[in-house]
């Protein structure tokens, strides 16, 4: 390599996750390497070498490392940054009465993402700020990722948020970790997670899922359009758009059923044995995981943009595009509907007798769903809503930083926790057990942005997944040195 030569090479593959670039510039004594997601600025690091051949060596080797992980050269500017698709509604104020609003909590920015655990409520925003509260509305942290929430899911004791940036990330540490990245053809509506098994919906009603170790799985293209349902578990995988719902074989892809709707599909929600999707024509069904059969449906007054259900199948909720919120008895009959005071309701979850919903103007608002709370809200009588501020909380951002400790210490058994190391393995990085007692022939679902050739790690817990085959990492991971 000469000097004031740039390589540039890409990696993208069509049905895979990588949507990466990586520049070598040298120019005399110094080499520039700059790197990052196609279409965006990226980072760049430079280094003065001794000498003129000393650099034009740094720089092929470089360039050969990449090449060997499968970049190739490019041109820059032909590949574009990934499509971004965000959910737009005109919200109108609800001529309802007032829902009995516990405590609400602005964010900041439109929300989509949501999940309340058995400790705390999380909310995701287009702002990329997520915050965790307590049940009663005490904030207590704060996560900053680099662009827009898109939705928050758990899979087991894992939570994970979709991000614009077409990663998904890892909110179980202190840290954010990168657990996947989508393709950048997927221009990505929404995303569920089951087992390590990422689903993934998006504009043009195909559906696509990769493994723990982000590699392709399947792909289908579906029947309709604008696909804003993806909901997983063990069996299937259920896909609502334009043209329905459809149940996918979780392994093999193969469409199963398929159940038209009134109106395309415009969110979903999923409990043991059923579906629930909500309708721009203002229908929730209630379908049967297992032949796709409609059990039940429940009537609001306008577009439906989320639905939720309890637990035991006794009530279904529902949010429309004009700050309703509704609630069904199971055989379709409306009990109520109120407003929610702060927009219309993007997502929702039940949870313990409350019902939390995170809107178009960035609340998380959690409503007492109780059959007393409501009857004295349509009274007119309402609870004092405590309005929750998050004063001094600091963004904490993705990195890959870790804090390191010796080798030493570790297999002493002082410091807890499993040993794992990272090996090249058909031009990837993977991760395995290097600590007794764990198979040595699996692997580890482990960050993807904190993953160095021959380092080892020393993880908090793994856990065997539900089918088996693999381990996955959760807790505060060290690097041993």
């Amino acid at each position: 390599m000469s000097a004031d030569q740039i390589t540039y090479l890409e990696l993208s593959e069509d049905q895979g996750s990588a949507h990466k670039f990586y520049e070598v510039r040298l120019t005399g004594l110094e080499l520039t390497v700059t790197y990052g997601r196609i279409g965006e600025a990226g980072q760049a690091k430079a280094t003065t070498y001794p000498s003129a051949e000393k650099a034009a060596a740094a720089a092929a080797k470089k360039v050969g490392e990449k090449v060997r992980k499968g970049y190739a050269p490019a041109r820059r500017g032909v590949r574009q940054r990934r499509a971004v698709t965000r959910r737009e509604i005109v919200s109108t104020r609800s001529t309802a009465r007032q829902a009995p609003v516990l405590w609400r909590f602005r964010s900041g920015a439109a929300a989509f993402g949501i999940f309340v655990g058995e400790e705390h409520a999380w909310v995701g925003n287009e702002a990329g700020d997520v915050f965790t509260l307590t049940h009663d509305g005490e904030v207590t942290g704060r996560f900053g990722l680099p662009d827009g929430v898109k939705c928050i899911v758990a899979d087991d004791c894992w939570i994970y948020a979709g991000c614009d940036d077409g990663r998904v990330y890892d909110l179980g540490g202190k840290v954010p970790r990168v657990a996947y990245e989508i393709a950048a053809d997927v221009d990505i509506y929404w995303l569920d997670i089951h087992d390590g098994v990422l689903g993934v919906s998006d504009a043009k009603g195909g559906i696509t899922t990769v493994d723990h170790e982000d590699e392709f799985q399947w792909r289908r293209s579906g029947s309709g359009s604008s696909g804003w349902m993806v909901r997983c578990d063990a069996d299937g995988v259920y896909h609502g758009h334009s043209g329905g719902i459809a149940r996918y074989g979780a392994r093999s892809g193969d469409e199963l059923w398929h159940t038209r709707t009134e109106g395309a599909v415009l969110f979903g929600w999923q409990e043991r044995e059923e579906v629930f999707a909500g309708t721009a024509r203002g229908w929730v069904y209630r379908l049967a995981k297992a032949d796709g059969a409609a059990l039940a449906r429940y009537r609001c007054d306008a577009a439906v943009f989320s639905c939720a259900a309890s637990p035991d199948g006794k009530y279904v909720f529902a949010g429309d595009n004009s700050s309703s919120v509704y609630c069904f008895a199971a055989d379709g009959t409306r009990l109520w509907k109120l407003g929610t005071g702060c927009g219309s309701a993007y997502s929702m979850q039940y949870r313990d007798g409350r019902l939390y919903l995170v809107t178009t103007d960035g609340s998380l608002a959690c409503l007492d769903a109780s059959e007393t709370a409501v009857r004295e809200a349509e009274g007119g009588r309402l609870p004092q809503t405590t309005d929750v501020k998050a004063a001094g909380w600091e963004r904490v951002a993705p990195g890959a930083a870790l804090e390191t400790v010796s080798v030493a210490a570790a297999r002493a058994g002082r410091l807890g926790g499993i040993e794992v190391e990272c090996v090249q393995e058909g031009g990837r990085t993977r991760i395995r057990v290097v600590s007794s007692g764990y198979d040595a022939g699996w692997h580890v679902q482990f960050p993807k942005d904190i993953r160095v050739p021959g380092a080892r790690y020393l993880v908090a817990e793994l856990h065997a997944s539900e089918r088996g085959g693999f381990y996955r990492a959760r807790g505060e991971i060290k690097r041993l040195l």
